[in-house]
Parts: structure tokens; C-alpha cells; sequence
């Protein structure tokens, strides 16, 4: 069965039913920690998520001094519900084309893609990934179509080398050891869900596609941060922007400007990652919020102390960037801190005198990483780090898609966040020097 097929020519473009192109099967992202929208896998280096106009017009129109600190933006795919022979229904992606969209007044802005998208950049990349995934789907106990299937059964067919273990009670999903982060799973039944109540007007999906940011590490351990002071877009009505308020003045947004919204970390003692979640994050005090930006920077046998010069160069770089953005302004949007859990010398090597240097696999670590090559890290080589800004949904700037609202000014909210990343970060390496 697949759903496309069911298209009208008329409506939907003479190619709609995708005979002639071989379409990429999307995977959950197992290392989505935050957001709402489920981050899909495109392949090793190229993720996607459901296209939001206004966020697709942003990453068209980044400065250049900023593209540094944001996802390369890849183009867009047209994404459909398709039927495999196991009866699980699967998110396919094809090349977007222009004629396949539909109307404007048929589908909601989010939904209304400009730019077509090449071919050429569509093909998997040949390199291999760390962690291995099987195929996603919503399960379908016959062969009706997907606007019939009453109550689907979601369930990830995916693996990780690595099992990740969340910490928060209320999250709402297993506390046992599992191969994906719980918030991608949230995420993934809930964008199916919404994608299946709205399968009976609504046959083609535009998603658009990013560059994997983690796809450099081999263990990623990732810290979303929702920054600024001010969550809520001008767009938003009245009671949104009251609801946003309301979550900024109860939580660490309005006294840093900073929240945290997720977060997982892998252990070296226990070979897992922790997780937390927005939930946990917005119930922060103060000095609750450096206790999770420490547990971030901990790796279960020491604090990464090698972390502080490289990730607070990056926070610096950026911060100096977003000074010079005059009128734009980043509301709801993202931070990710990223590092990689396999550097740390903890572990791998356990140095007893200067004359007997003992190489040591740590048996926590997943076969895949535990190889007789590995050799002795530099202490001059700094880790690898990296941070990127994510999330345009609600961002502008002066002249940017007509906005009726111009604000003077870099964005003082968001660049008080980055302070009070700063300064933390600093104290934290003055009181563990």
C-alpha cells in the first residue's frame, strides 16, 4: 500500500505517484534531547524536520557570520506515508516539485514551501554511521489505509550501540536502559499522530533538510538550551504570549535568560546516557540550573574540565556575532552544546607513574569503539565542541518577510543568556581548577 498512490493527478502533479523516483526512508533521530517536531534522519549527515515557512525563509537569508553557528540548510523534501510488505506504515522523503504543491489557501503556512529542491543533493551519503537504526513505523494490524486505522500502534524499530536511561520521573515514558532517547520516541508518536489526523485531506508533507550537527561525534552528548528572555514570537495571540510569559518568569529564562530543554550525557562508569528533559529544565532554581550544567560537563568518574576553553570560545564567538545582528530577534529558539563522550581520557588510559603508562580499554565502552588502535590523546589537542543555534520558527528581523514589528538592536535577551552561560561556566572552572 502506499498512500501517495492515491493522489489526484489533477491536484497533485502528473509524478505524484513516485513510480519513477526511489524515495529515502526517514528514521527517528535517536539523539533528538528537545523541541516538539520530530527530527527525522535523512541519512549520516542530513536530518529533517516538518517545514515551517517563516523558518525556511530565515535559514535562506542567514548573514554569513552566522551560518558558523547554525545547521547548513540542505533544501526541502516532499514527505508521504508509505505501506512496507511488514504492514507498517513509513515516512518516505522524495525530491520536492514545484507543481506537487498545493494550493495556497488549501494548507496552513508552515506548509507552503517556495524553492525547489535539486535532485543532485537528495542521494545518501556513502559514509557509515555510528549507530546503526532499523526502520521506523506506525504499525497497521490489516491492510486498511492509514485515514481508517482507528488506534495505530507506534513502535521504533531502532538501535543504538550506546542505551540511554532518563532521569525524570515525569516523563512519562520507561526508566529502563533503551536504545534511543525517550524524547525523540515523544516526539516521533506525537508528529505521527498529528501527521495520520490530518492523512485524509493531506497527502504530501514538506519537510526540510538540515545538516546532522552530531554526525562528528561518536558518543554525543548534547545540551539544548532555550534562550532569551522572551519566548513568544509577535505573531503569537494573547494567550500564547501570556502561556510563554508565564514559563520564562517561573523559570531560569527570566534570571539568566537561559532554560534548559533537554540534555543527555554518557557515562563512562556505566557505559549509558542520561537524559533529561524540558520538564526537568523549566523546574531549575538558580543554582539547580549550574548543578545541570555541571552533571552536563560530568562524565560519571570526572568533571570534563578539558571542556571550558573550547566551549567558552564558541560562546564568545557567538556572542560578538549576535551583538553586530541589529533588529533580529531569536525568540523560541535554541542553543545546542555538543561534545563528544569518547574523548575523555578517564577511562581509556590509567596512568600510574611516569615510567609504567598502562593502556586500558574501558569495558563500558560499546565493542565498536573498543579497538586495540586507539592511541594516547595529546594533552596539548584541545576536544572537539561545537555550538549551533537552532529553531527560526518565531525569529525576524528588520524588512524580513514584511513584519510589521521592527525591533532596535541586537537581541539583549538572548545575548544575556550567553552572560550567564559564560559566567557560569567561568566560576565553575575558577572553583575546579
Amino acid at each position: 500500500m502506499c498512500v501517495c498512490q492515491t493522489m489526484e493527478v489533477g491536484k497533485y502533479g502528473k509524478n505524484a505517484t513516485r513510480s519513477g523516483d526511489r524515495g529515502v526512508l526517514l528514521e527517528p533521530f535517536i539523539h533528538q534531547v528537545g523541541g516538539h517536531s520530530s527530527m527525522m534522519r535523512y541519512d549520516d549527515h542530513t536530518v529533517c524536520k516538518p517545514l515551517i515557512t517563516r523558518e525556511q525563509r530565515f535559514y535562506e537569508s542567514l548573514p554569513p557570520e552566522m551560518k558558523e553557528f547554525t545547521p547548513e540548510y540542505k533544501g526541502v523534501v516532499s514527505v508521504c506515508f508509505e505501506g512496507d510488505s511488514d504492514g507498517y506504515i513509513n515516512l518516505v522523503a522524495y525530491p520536492y516539485v514545484e507543481n506537487e504543491a498545493l494550493e495556497q489557501d488549501d494548507i496552513p503556512e508552515r506548509d507552503q514551501p517556495r524553492r525547489k529542491h535539486s535532485r543532485r543533493s537528495l542521494h545518501r551519503s556513502s559514509s557509515s554511521t555510528e549507530h546503526k537504526e532499523e526502520r521506523p513505523g506506525l504499525a497497521s494490524d490489516s491492510t486498511e489505509s492509514i485515514q481508517e486505522t482507528k488506534s495505530p500502534r507506534v513502535d521504533l524499530h531502532i538501535h543504538s550501540d550506546v542505551p540511554f536511561q532518563m532521569l525524570d520521573g515525569n516523563s512519562g515514558l520507561s526508566s529502563e536502559k533503551i536504545s534511543y532517547n525517550p524524547w525523540s520516541l515523544r516526539c516521533h508518536k506525537q508528529q505521527l499522530s498529528r501527521m495520520r489526523s490530518e492523512s485524509k485531506d493531506r497527502k504530501l508533507y514538506k519537510f526540510l533538510l538540515l545538516e546532522n550537527v552530531v554526525h562528528h561525534f561518536k558518543l554525543p552528548c548534547v545540551l539544548d538550551l532555550k534562550m532569551g528572555t522572551r519566548q513568544h514570537g509577535d505573531d503569537a495571540s494573547e494567550e500564547k504570549a501570556a502561556r510563554q510569559m508565564k514559563k520564562c518568569e517561573q523559570s531560569t529564562s527570566a534570571t539568566l535568560g537561559v532554560r534548559v530543554c533537554g540534555m543527555q550525557v554518557y557515562q563512562l562508569d556505566t557505559g549509558h546516557y542520561l537524559c533529561r528533559n524540558k520538564y526537568y529544565g523549566r523546574g531549575l532554581s538558580i543554582e539547580g540550573f549550574r548543578n545541570a550544567l555541571y552533571q552536563y560537563l560530568h562524565n560519571g568518574i570526572e568533571l570534563r574540565k578539558d571542556l571550558f576553553e573550547p566551549v567558552l570560545a564558541k560562546l564568545r564567538s557567538l556572542k560578538a556575532v549576535l551583538e553586530r545582528q541589529a533588529s533580529y530577534r531569536f525568540y523560541s529558539s535554541s542553543l545546542l552544546i555538543i561534545y563528544d563522550g569518547k574523548d575523555s581520557r578517564a577511562g581509556m588510559f590509567v596512568e600510574r607513574r611516569p615510567e609504567m603508562r598502562l593502556k586500558r580499554v574501558d569495558s563500558s565502552l560499546p565493542e565498536s569503539l573498543q579497538d586495540g588502535s586507539t592511541t594516547e590523546p595529546s594533552s596539548s589537542a584541545q576536544p572537539k565542541v561545537d555550538v549551533r543555534m537552532i529553531d527560526f520558527a518565531h525569529s525576524t528581523f528588520k524588512g524580513f518577510r514584511d513584519d510589521p514589528t521592527v525591533h532596535d538592536g541586537p537581541d539583549m535577551g538572548y545575548v544575556f543568556g550567553l552572560e550567564s552561560l559564560i559566567n557560569i561556566m567561568e566560576q565553575m572552572r575558577e572553583e575546579n581548577q
